[in-house]
């Protein structure tokens, strides 16, 4: 194993007995793991209680997105550092709760500033914003009862009190509005979203797009069509009773579905009536 670098006072970058680049801030422990098709992800650990020349791949269990090559992941794990650095700054506070949450009994909170707190129960969990704080928060995002869930709303709190936050989640907290509601978004900030900013947007532009056009739904490798997938299309990926479906024979060397569906070129893909390899498909 090559000897730990040290980055910074916190960060150690080294490499595992398995050929994994390995790295180290405070008690988080990353690694950057092979995904196939030469692609690869960051996985994360916590408290690994030995030296960093017996780690494992075993020793990692969270997923944090993919990674394009070993100067990603060195980035990433900067950037984890700076964040870790900035929350420490902020001198949150941790404190025993026992409230009734949307999500169950909060089983602990975290306190970040008079009348904003998280809180964590045995399946999820989120913010909570006092009445007062909860009147700052714009009125196309605001929640009545003043929740915001961990997944995505938490970064409605976020944008509302940058302060209290690190650059790093201001930065997840932005991409997660702008993809989740970019029409408050450009209300808010007085701005125009382009094609590429906003996945919402995005997905829409498609959808108008592709209205009249068929779009997969379903698909599955045919035994009775070699080389071919099988799939079921409607129009605009519409769902639900009454909705028309029709089969489609596409290539499998074709069938690649982009970020909101697969669209059937009627010039080039068999419109097919055989036998189907879908259960109950008649």
């Amino acid at each position: 194993m090559n000897a730990p670098s040290p980055a910074s006072d916190d960060v150690a970058f080294g490499r595992s007995p398995d050929g994994l680049l390995v790295a180290l801030v405070g008690e988080t422990a990353f690694a950057m793991v092979p995904a196939g098709d030469g692609r690869h992800f960051l996985a994360t650990g916590w408290r690994i209680n030995r030296p960093m020349g017996e780690w494992t791949r075993g020793d990692f269990y969270g997923h944090s997105g993919e990674l394009a090559d070993e100067a990603a992941f060195r980035n990433a794990v900067l950037e984890n550092a700076e964040h870790q650095r900035e929350r420490r700054l902020l001198g949150r506070i941790e404190q025993y709760s026992r409230a009734h949450t949307p999500w169950g009994l909060s089983q602990g909170s975290t306190v970040y500033a008079e009348g904003v707190a998280s809180h964590s129960t045995a399946g999820h969990g989120g913010f909570k914003l006092s009445a007062e704080r909860n009147r700052f928060v714009h009125h196309m995002l605001r929640s009545k009862g003043g929740w915001y869930e961990e997944d995505a709303e938490w970064a409605i709190v976020a944008i509302t009190f940058p302060d209290l936050f690190t650059a790093f989640e201001r930065r997840c907290a932005e991409k997660t509005i702008k993809d989740r509601w970019p029409d408050a978004w450009e209300a808010i900030f007085g701005t125009i979203l382009q094609p590429g900013e906003s996945r919402e947007k995005d997905r829409r532009g498609f959808e108008q797009a592709h209205a009249r056009d068929w779009i997969v739904v379903s698909a599955i490798t045919s035994k009775h069509a070699s080389g071919f997938v099988e799939t079921v299309a409607t129009l605009g990926a519409k769902r639900g009773p009454g909705t028309e479906e029709r089969r489609f024979l596409v290539p499998s060397n074709e069938y690649h579905v982009g970020r909101f569906g697969f669209v059937i070129d009627e010039a080039r893909h068999q419109l097919y009536g055989g036998p189907s390899d879908f259960v109950g498909w008649r």
